[in-house]
């Protein structure tokens, strides 16, 4: 598919319709559209499995009950809503397609040309998408995501696998902790030969108000941010757009849960 030019000369980006078919292009080796879901369906599942087999996630399944005791005894208070072990979910297809096009067109500044990370593509998105495994940790207090943090890190630390985390506080009023496991996995490549590549497990460690308010606004925020933002309005000057009330309750809720550290703080000084 040729580029159509724009008056400024810039080849025009395709539009979420039109990327499948300008992917496949941009890495021929990925074949058809079908082909490659079929291959994630078989990858994906190696990768899944691989990662709740392994002894990393046993020792935090394993862990979580320990952790809670822990905060339990220090502060009075239970760490976890639910201190059995999660399910890890997978990446769907259409959620890489999606991430791919985000990074690939709409938030690349440096188009037409790649992204400082090269193009993403199927046959090697296991190893730039951060999130190809995930799961999510809920904690009742503001406090439980610091200190889950510390025990997740020393977890990993324990068994020889990397470790960061990206404390998220964004515009759009989510604020969660992204903590990334890193897996040395063998997959099959598009030939079908084997490579090992760096997978990451995806930890998002939250609080119980914040789970609330991120399960209303999610389906919201995952259309709008695949669309281009050019000459989009601000939501923080539109009063009337569908998420500026829940953007704001996010940031509130994450006042009002700085508000009950404080409260939590003066009970036991009395």
């Amino acid at each position: 598919m040729e580029d159509v030019e724009k008056d400024s000369g810039e080849p025009t980006r395709p539009t979420n319709d039109e990327y499948p078919q300008w992917l496949m292009l941009c890495d021929p080796k990925a074949g058809a559209p079908y082909a490659t879901k079929g291959r994630h369906e078989t990858v994906g599942a190696k990768i899944q499995a691989d990662v709740a087999t392994s002894k990393a996630w046993k020792a935090i399944s394993d862990g979580l009950r320990e952790y809670n005791d822990e905060y339990l005894t220090t502060t009075g208070y239970q760490l976890l809503v639910n201190a059995d072990a999660p399910p890890l979910y997978l990446k769907p297809y259409e959620s890489l397609l999606d991430k791919s096009f985000r990074k690939n067109v709409v938030n690349n500044h440096q188009w037409p040309e790649p992204p400082a990370s090269g193009w993403i593509t199927p046959g090697n998105w296991y190893r730039l998408t951060n999130d190809t495994v995930r799961t999510t940790l809920v904690v009742k207090y503001l406090d439980g995501v610091d200190f889950l943090v510390k025990k997740l890190k020393e977890t990993a630390d324990e068994c020889g696998h990397q470790f960061t985390v990206d404390f998220e506080a964004r515009d759009e009023g989510y604020y969660a902790a992204h903590c990334y496991i890193g897996f040395d996995l063998e997959i099959p490549k598009i030939d079908w030969d084997t490579e090992v590549v760096r997978v990451r497990l995806e930890i998002q460690v939250t609080t119980q108000l914040q789970d609330v308010i991120r399960k209303l606004t999610h389906d919201y925020y995952e259309r709008r941010r695949s669309r281009s933002p050019l000459g989009d309005k601000k939501w923080q000057w539109d009063y009337e757009s569908p998420e500026f009330l829940p953007n704001y309750l996010g940031h509130v809720l994450h006042y009002m849960e700085g508000m009950i550290m404080e409260v939590r703080k003066r009970g036991r000084a009395l």
